[in-house]
């Protein structure tokens, strides 16, 4: 697939963005063919820059994860002509802006949805906040990690005993970021159908993110069910739908029917599990878990995952190992799918986009740009001219 087939080879984004939320959903516009310009803080940029070790050419692997394929411009905002010209800039070339700074923090520079609304009507505006844009919390700063806590979603992580933990990825940046580029695609395509002139202001945050994230568990309980709580690698529907210790190692299994589960009965040996009432359906082993799961973890216990592995495979039961990271590198499925790419220059291996087009995966965008290094576009005409003299004001 080359640059010309991708589906938004047309699209200009700006990015002023640094962590994650932001950063990831440019990344994303970057791999389905958008330019991507990355506005960045001239004093040291991307706070992410430093987010190591690893580096990899003194910026963190982290960092070049999330920023391959963009092209960076330094900024001053305080500086009323930078300012200026990066109005200008976005004004003269992008259609899309992405935007995760402290609210209120771009409004001070001319650089804010409503500025840039009005002087470019037709532009998508994505503000990706911490807590949301309206309510009390509407101006609080947040990472991932904080939201992971008032969002509920760390009181359900772990096991019982375990002391609170977060998710080790982070969920709510990069989920963020996924519902920014939704959210803009579909403006864009609201556009394309109606008023081409016409943008929108888009808000999502790593709050609301949590909560679409907790939307079983917020479900559950505003029906009435018990408290959610941790239950390990566990679902709180499903039995048995969890981890299990075996001879040599650990297989999960997802036994999410009861047709599966009396078929696990069978392979297991394990005919009079199938056959008690207190596990016949789902909803009873549900409640009797604390029950069912020891009599099977005694079972699993006394074989090695790789006959396990083959017996539940037979019988079409969902099962698979339980891999670190460094096995999921090796793995024949991940090198089959081909998701693990280099960018251009050969320094940086990432995760390439986990979509295809027509059986073809977009190829990573482009390098990792150092700070500042395409400057030079400030100084350049913009991309489109438009009928009023909005380009020229003087900010104020």
């Amino acid at each position: 697939m080359n640059t010309r087939q991708l589906p938004l080879e047309d699209i200009c984004v700006v990015e002023i963005g640094h962590s994650l939320a932001a950063p990831y959903a440019g990344v994303i516009f970057a791999h389905l063919g958008a330019r991507v310009v990355k506005i960045e803080n001239a004093a040291q940029g991307d706070y992410a820059r430093g987010w190591g070790p690893p580096f990899i050419d003194g910026s963190s692997a982290l960092f070049h994860a999330m920023n391959h394929g963009k092209e960076s411009i330094s900024a001053d905002f305080s500086d009323p002509a930078c300012a200026k010209l990066i109005r200008e800039f976005i004004v003269g070339n992008a259609d899309v802006v992405l935007q995760n700074l402290k609210p209120g923090n771009l409004d001070r520079y001319g650089l804010g949805a409503k500025d840039l609304t009005e002087l470019c009507p037709s532009l998508v505006y994505c503000n990706l906040g911490a807590f949301g844009a309206t309510g009390p919390l509407r101006s609080k700063p947040g990472y991932d990690p904080l939201v992971q806590a008032y969002s509920g979603m760390m009181s359900i992580v772990g096991h019982a005993d375990d002391a609170p933990s977060r998710v080790p990825v982070s969920i709510n940046d990069m989920g963020t970021g996924m519902w920014a580029v939704i959210g803009v695609l579909a403006a864009l395509r609201d556009k394309g159908r109606g008023d081409p002139e016409r943008g929108q202001i888009i808000d999502v945050s790593l709050y609301e993110t949590a909560l679409a994230w907790m939307t079983v568990p917020l479900s559950d309980c505003l029906a009435g069910g018990p408290e959610p709580a941790r239950i390990g690698s566990g679902s709180p529907n499903i039995v048995p739908y969890q981890v299990f210790t075996c001879a040599d190692g650990a297989i999960l299994v997802a036994a999410g029917n009861d047709t599966l589960y009396r078929r696990l009965c069978d392979v297991m040996d394990l005919p009079s599990l199938a056959d008690d009432p207190r596990f016949s359906t789902n909803g009873n082993r549900v409640l009797n878990r604390k029950a069912l799961i020891p009599l099977l973890e005694a079972r699993f216990v006394q074989a090695p995952t790789s006959d396990w592995l083959r017996v539940l495979e037979a019988e079409s039961i969902p099962c698979g190992p339980l891999q670190t990271v460094d096995c999921v590198i090796n793995d024949e499925q991940t090198l089959s799918l081909d998701i693990l790419r280099q960018t251009p220059d050969g320094r940086t291996t990432t995760v390439a986009l986990p979509v295809s087009f027509d059986g073809r995966r977009p190829p990573l965008p482009g390098n990792t740009p150092s700070l500042g290094e395409h400057n030079y576009l400030l100084t350049k005409p913009p991309a489109r001219e438009r009928s009023d003299d909005l380009l020229h004001e003087e900010s104020d």
